[in-house]
């Protein structure tokens, strides 16, 4: 059996000085949990390095392969985090050749070659990892393996076929939360976010029916709805309680869009008589909002629902993807309903999304304003690798940077060129942004204060308000990580290849015209 070290890197730079800074999120890894549970049951020996709560430094990575002498060494990453994953590629393959080396995650999903290109990976998973992990760990010819791309002897980049998403999610183990410990994370997450710490997260549900432009989800988690079943969500509270947990974010992308089932969810972890608190962390859509949901999620000890606004602006939230369904007047009924419930509501908004103007930034801030939220966050809208506008962008030639560091939604450097706005304008939006819709919002500020009385969490509000107070709305610090080999790192020429023209080829009898791409794209 083989010897696996699953790495999460550094969230340190991905949030960077901003205000967003005091609710930067660390808990045990959702898709890490699901891999090793898998790779266990599979009778493989696993062992997590989480180095999200401190700067990225290599020599914890070498410290842990050292320790533990892994026979692979797989990472997950988002964007943001795709430079310490060519970092650790390169000082793996450099110090240990013998050891295996893959990334999965969002970024490498959506740009599977140019990852492979840009990096000394030997692999990268495309898509869920749980079956592939485990085809890879149990030494299977990676050219029957699906849902890979990888490196043959000669320096070649090979792809396999399309590996099927996995439709019962109730097949998945249930997460290795006996790999973490939970007295660890107990004091390294923000009490903004969590009432009862320690917290981790959990998943109820895969995947997203709606197309924003500015969202790679359905690149790992695909196109349509999987859930798992009343019943196996509520085991999983359970677990969680057995190792220590007193709070659970809930990962979903749509919890809430099949009523029915979410109240069902709700009502089987009341059933469980488990003292658990709980939030819904993403954004739930706010034409699914309904009393008696609100209500029975309150009894089942959510506290907290996030709602994704986006934007203040009618034309806006139809342009750029959210299906048309969902209007401005539904959002403000949706965080009555919430509150009505005794259920907090937070918001989330974008400045510089792909129809906006210099008008339509001053409607979602004025709309933030009037919403009668208990918390709300505004980012910069970046068009990541694997969304359509990172696509759109980089067919017209608008990208600035593909410096992976910059890219974070609280960045102060220039990405890409937007149609209708400068880069400096977005930026000054995000100021006016803070100040109007909270520092200079009395009724914001009135709910804060009786929120903090009423639950007694005023000193700690007090707390957080002058770290918000004296931190930029954007981060405008460099990169503090600690890399082993920047200077070489491989590189993709990115100004002189054209998107979607892959120079690789398919494995030998891999269904071809079926590939990834094609069932994504």
């Amino acid at each position: 059996m083989a010897k696996a070290l699953l790495i999460n890197p550094s969230y340190q730079d991905s949030y960077g000085s901003a205000k967003a800074a005091i609710v930067d999120p660390i808990f045990p890894t959702v898709g890490l949990l699901s891999i090793a549970a898998m790779a266990e049951k599979e009778g493989h020996e696993i062992q997590i390095l989480d180095m999200s709560v401190e700067q990225y430094n290599y020599q914890n990575v070498i410290d842990r392969v050292e320790e533990f002498k892994p026979d692979v060494v797989g990472i997950t990453g988002t964007t943001p985090l795709m430079n310490q994953i060519r970092d650790m590629s390169v000082l793996i393959k450099e110090q240990y050749p013998n050891i295996k080396v893959i990334a999965g995650g969002a970024h490498v999903t959506s740009m599977p070659y140019e990852s492979m290109v840009e990096s000394m990976l030997d692999m990268v998973v495309v898509g869920e990892g749980e079956f592939t992990f485990v085809d890879i760990l149990n030494d299977k010819d990676p050219a029957d393996i699906l849902g890979i791309y990888y490196r043959t002897e000669t320096g070649e980049i090979l792809k396999t076929g399309f590996r099927p998403f996995i439709q019962n999610l109730d097949d998945l183990p249930m997460p290795a939360f006996h790999l973490y410990d939970s007295e660890y994370y107990k004091d390294k997450i923000s009490r903004l976010l969590a009432k009862r710490r320690p917290l981790a997260m959990l998943e109820f549900s895969r995947g997203c029916i709606y197309k924003c432009d500015f969202c790679a989800s359905k690149m790992t988690m695909a196109f349509g709805y999987r859930k798992k079943s009343p019943e196996r969500c509520a085991e999983e509270v359970k677990l969680l309680e057995k190792y220590g947990y007193k709070e659970f974010a809930l990962a979903d992308d749509i919890f809430t869009s099949d009523n029915k089932w979410a109240i069902n969810v709700s009502n089987a972890i009341i059933d469980t008589k488990v003292d658990m608190l709980w939030t819904c962390t993403n954004g739930i859509r706010v034409e699914s909002a309904d009393d008696t949901l609100f209500q029975t999620m309150r009894k089942a000890g959510c506290y907290r629902v996030s709602f994704g606004f986006e934007t203040g602006n009618e034309r806006v939230l139809k342009e750029f993807g959210k299906g048309g369904k969902a209007t401005l007047e539904q959002g403000i009924e949706a965080v009555k309903m919430a509150r009505k419930a005794g259920i907090d509501a937070n918001g989330f908004f974008m400045l510089g999304l792909s129809p906006d103007t210099e008008e339509s930034m001053m409607d979602t801030i004025n709309y933030a304003r009037k919403l009668p939220l208990d918390m709300l966050k505004f980012g910069l809208a970046i068009g990541f690798p694997g969304t359509k506008m990172f696509n759109e962008n980089r067919r017209k030639n608008l990208i600035r940077s593909y410096n992976w560091d910059d890219y974070f939604i609280y960045s102060s450097k220039p990405l890409f060129a937007h149609p209708n706005l400068s880069f400096d304008v977005v930026q000054k939006h995000m100021n006016i942004a803070y100040k109007k819709a909270i520092l200079q919002n009395p009724g914001f500020i009135i709910r804060r204060l009786i929120r903090g009385i009423r639950t007694l969490e005023f000193f700690w509000d007090f707390y957080y308000f002058i770290k918000f107070f004296f931190s930029p709305s954007v981060s405008n610090q460099e990169s503090g990580a600690k890399y082993y080999a920047s200077e070489r790192w491989p590189k993709f020429d990115w100004e002189n290849t054209r998107i979607n023209v892959p120079s690789y080829r398919t494995a030998q009898n891999k269904i071809g015209d079926k590939s990834l791409e094609n069932k994504m794209m």
